[in-house]
């Protein structure tokens, strides 16, 4: 079998052949590309199903290592503030794993890049073949249109003329009879003509596939990388929440990779099957599905000097036609134009047919002989068996470092989520108007309320100065109450509110200057509301509630 040009297989296709099959009995299968027996399918599932035993592995491995973790983890002692030992190694470790995942997702890319390019080459090859192969129809069938109307026309209308020699027109018969012959020798050259099998449905069909599987990986990825960098964000912020959100899309992405791994995996052991030794299985598979004859797929697939041209006897056929009516028209140019002058256009417009004949044929000629269709293969071949090749080993590569990876990431996640402090049950339960003093929003700003706010006052037995002056402000109000008061209420609103706003600040200076006596247990916080009608009038006073 011929090579196609630039193509040999390569040492990554000859060690993947070279690996042992078996079918589900494990018995031997031959390494010989055949995918429609039963045998070679089963060995295939077999090399895709050992994926799914990793995977089995994995999950086993990590259900027991949580199961230890959580049941056999020993008790810690009362009071103890520091981390167990090792905590530390534990989150370096998580954090190396992922970051090995990041790399992965890296070369991932890389390879679904080859594929895609691969894929994309052979798409290509088989378009530029559609193209040669269409090429070829159009000037066979231009030709014996071209030949057809001259016929029909020129060399009809030429025996008319020349009726009256009969040596011109037997000569005029015999160019008809050779153009017809021609004709039809041409019409055998467009040996893809009628045939079911179109190159430009199989290249529209690859590239569909090819379009979903590369959006596919790329979702993967997507999918694997956001879970690598919120995991890291998690470990970073120590967020309990999301580390455990992102455990559970981590064992969802580590049965995603297990999964493509055995895909990946068949997928490559196939394709360096048949990479290995791909002309005999094309030629069956064209055979069969286009009906040509078997010296012409030879010819094209193989293209060496051990297989002839089929179409060669055809084509001396046609030239030495052509060459012949040349000779025949320029004879009955010599001998009937001074004759009969009527006879001198048919003449030139088939001598002008003749030579754009010719020109089409030598182009033809170009098109049939098989160094085109031949570098398509060759160029098909090379982006299937070594870029498309190349690629699934490193998407294969990908899925085990994101196996890997994440498999100990898992282990990993729950020991460092264990080592996250604490929130005090405090800071949860403050509320968002308090600082760090327990003093109220408004007051707390050092915002005076008005007299229509809610004024919060903070009374603690330990506090002297601040018992000091509610007992002035107590023996003021009564003085207030009194109905012989000389003053009239509406004299006294003022400035009995600029007191008691004054009051404030003052009374949290003296009792932030006190010592504390009894801990934060011995005050207690006492609410005074304060309120001011909005009529005019005598005001109405607060009421306090100690």
């Amino acid at each position: 079998m011929g090579a196609p040009p630039g193509y040999r297989p390569s040492a990554w296709v000859h060690l993947l052949h070279q690996l042992p099959r078996a079918d589900f009995q494990l018995r031997p299968v031959p390494s010989g590309f055949a995918p429609q027996e039963q045998e070679y399918q089963q060995a295939l599932l077999l090399v895709a199903a050992l994926a799914g035993l990793g995977l089995g592995l994995s999950l086993i491995f990590i259900a027991v290592y949580l199961i230890r973790f959580c049941c056999c983890r020993p008790p810690e002692p009362p009071g103890a503030k520091s981390p167990p030992p090792g905590g530390g190694c534990v989150t370096w470790s998580c954090i190396a794993a992922l970051l090995v995942g990041c790399a992965g997702i890296g070369i991932g890319f890389y390879g679904n890049s080859e594929t895609s390019d691969g894929v994309s080459q052979l798409s290509s090859a088989l378009l530029h073949a559609n193209h040669t192969l269409k090429a070829i129809d159009h000037l066979v069938l231009e030709m014996v249109e071209r030949l057809g109307e001259a016929v029909r026309t020129e060399l009809t209308t030429l025996e008319e003329v020349l009726t009256q020699r009969t040596e011109l027109v037997a000569a005029a018969r015999g160019a008809r009879r050779q153009a017809e012959a021609v004709a039809q020798q041409l019409q055998g050259l467009a040996f893809w003509q009628g045939v079911p099998l179109s190159p430009v449905q199989v290249a529209e069909d690859v590239s569909y596939v090819e379009e979903y599987r590369w959006l596919a990986y790329v979702l993967l990825l997507l999918l694997e990388l956001l879970v690598c960098l919120f995991t890291l964000l998690g470990l970073a912020k120590q967020s309990k929440w999301l580390v455990i959100v992102m455990t559970v899309m981590g064992l969802l992405v580590l049965v995603l990779s297990w999964g493509s791994m055995g895909l990946e995996a068949a997928t490559a052991v196939g394709l360096s099957d048949f990479c290995s030794s791909p002309d005999m299985y094309i030629l069956n598979l064209t055979q069969e599905e286009t009906g040509l004859g078997s010296d012409i797929l030879n010819y094209y697939f193989l293209c060496n000097q051990e297989v002839s041209n089929p179409f060669q006897q055809r084509l001396t056929l046609s030239q030495r036609a052509l060459a012949n009516i040349h000779s025949q028209l320029q004879g009955l140019e010599r001998e009937a134009v001074p004759q009969f002058p009527s006879a001198q256009k048919p003449l030139l417009s088939l001598e002008e047919t003749l030579n754009t004949t010719e020109g089409n044929l030598h182009q033809l000629v170009a098109l049939l002989h098989c160094r085109g269709l031949h570098k398509d293969y060759g160029t098909a071949l090379r982006g299937l068996c070594e870029d498309a090749l190349e690629g699934l080993l490193f998407l294969l590569l990908f899925s085990l470092l994101s196996a890997g990876a994440l498999a100990t990431a898992l282990c990993s996640l729950p020991r460092a989520w264990a080592l996250f402090p604490p929130r005090s049950g405090g800071e949860r339960g403050q509320s968002p108007g308090e600082g760090d003093g327990g003093v109220p929003g408004a007051t707390a700003r050092g915002q005076p309320p008005d007299g229509s706010s809610i004024l919060l006052l903070y009374h603690s037995p330990h506090c002297t100065p601040v018992m000091t002056m509610t007992t002035q402000m107590m023996t003021t109000l009564s003085a207030l109450r009194n109905p012989s008061a000389s003053c009239s209420g509406s004299h006294l609103s003022e400035p009995l509110l600029q007191a008691r706003r004054a009051s404030v600040p003052h009374l949290r200076k003296e009792c932030s200057r006190s010592p504390s006596v009894g801990g934060p247990e011995a005050g207690e916080k006492k609410w005074t509301t304060v309120s001011r009608e909005g009529h005019r009038g005598p005001p109405a006073l607060p009421k306090f509630w100690w």
